[in-house]
């Protein structure tokens, strides 16, 4: 499902580019639409040509786009080369480094630069850069060269590379013993009326929506996420937060602030690129619409990050400048609320 060129296989293997196994609860759907849930960038055609080509397949035995898949089948599309994010290269991409030294370095990443390759994304990532930057990165339990933590694509600000394997274990436990520290900066719709509270529920992919994440408050399915907000400005409908994380799951800030109620503002997977707050006049539309143009992305950034070095034991805290995108919109809401109350 790609047009860039491959290279030859010449013992004919197999490789895995993805494998979903169907819920208990599946409907019979078809394969194609059925893996349109699950694999990002992907087209309804690209499907249909790799099931033509016969690399999907069904409890090991290739179908065409029209099986319907049920409830506990495995479903696995795959090719004759390996996916592209074990075909890393290196890439002259500069990087904004705040802090490096002989075991880790400390990266503030733009909004639009993807952490990693993946499918639709196999160049022009942070790991393509940080390849060409240092030589012999670690991987991580996911093959993933210097990678501790990821932050999405729009998603501005600060991650710590491991350079060596003692650094990426010892970062690593950090993470997972909740050790670390993490501030995030939103922007979100509405008005948060509590100061300062504590979100909690398991997180887990959406079962109707396999892009989504999804907010399990009974803990029945999903991973324990915990997040720490506190309001910073309330600019009328909508409010600037700061979030701290206790823990690390995909899209855990987004998903937890929707599901009190306040999406950030133009996440456009969550449901933020709408008008979730405000009037129905012409000119607050507008307004918005302006405001989105200004911030084309969710109006998250990683402000600050602190952890333990790995080889002298101390302290270590970074923080970044809100960038100008997020710093525009929101000084805009601030001149619209000014106005309003005028």
């Amino acid at each position: 499902m790609s047009n860039i060129e491959q290279p030859e296989n010449e013992d004919g293997e197999l490789f895995e580019h993805h494998r979903v196994i169907a819920s208990k609860g599946q409907v019979p759907l078809r394969v194609d639409k059925f893996l349109m849930n699950f694999i990002e960038n992907a087209t309804r055609n690209k499907i249909q040509q790799a099931a033509k080509d016969g690399h999907v397949w069904v409890n090991d035995e290739i179908v065409k786009s029209n099986y319907k898949v049920k409830a506990g089948d495995e479903v696995k599309v795959m090719f004759e080369h390996p996916p592209h994010e074990f075909l890393l290269i290196p890439e002259d991409i500069p990087l904004d480094i705040v802090y490096e030294d002989e075991v880790l370095l400390v990266v503030n990443k733009p909004a639009g630069m993807v952490v990693h390759p993946g499918h639709g994304n196999y160049s022009g990532t942070l790991i393509n850069a940080l390849i060409h930057h240092t030589d012999n990165l670690p991987v991580n339990s996911n093959e993933r060269p210097g990678l501790v933590h990821r932050i999405d694509k729009d998603t501005s600000g600060l991650l710590v590379v491991a350079k060596t394997e003692a650094a990426m274990t010892h970062l690593a436990k950090q993470f997972f013993d909740k050790t670390s520290e993490r501030e995030y900066i939103a922007l979100v719709w509405g008005n948060v009326e509590e100061d300062e509270g504590t979100i909690e529920g398991h997180v887990g992919r959406n079962p109707k929506n396999r892009l989504q994440m999804h907010v399990f408050p009974d803990g029945e399915e999903g991973k324990e996420a915990v997040t720490h907000f506190k309001v910073l400005e309330r600019l009328g409908y909508v409010t600037l937060v700061s979030c701290r994380l206790e823990t690390g799951r995909t899209h855990q800030i987004r998903v937890h602030m929707k599901y009190i109620g306040h999406t950030l503002f133009n996440d456009e997977r969550y449901g933020g690129e709408r008008i979730l707050k405000g009037t129905t006049f012409t000119k607050y539309k507008q307004f918005v619409e302006n405001t989105f143009k200004l911030l084309p992305r969710q109006a998250l950034h990683a402000k600050t990050l602190g952890f333990t070095h790995p080889v002298t034991g101390k302290h270590m805290s970074f923080d970044s400048e809100l960038p100008e995108d997020m710093v525009n919109a929101i000084e805009k809401w601030r001149q619209y609320t000014k106005n309003s109350i005028e």
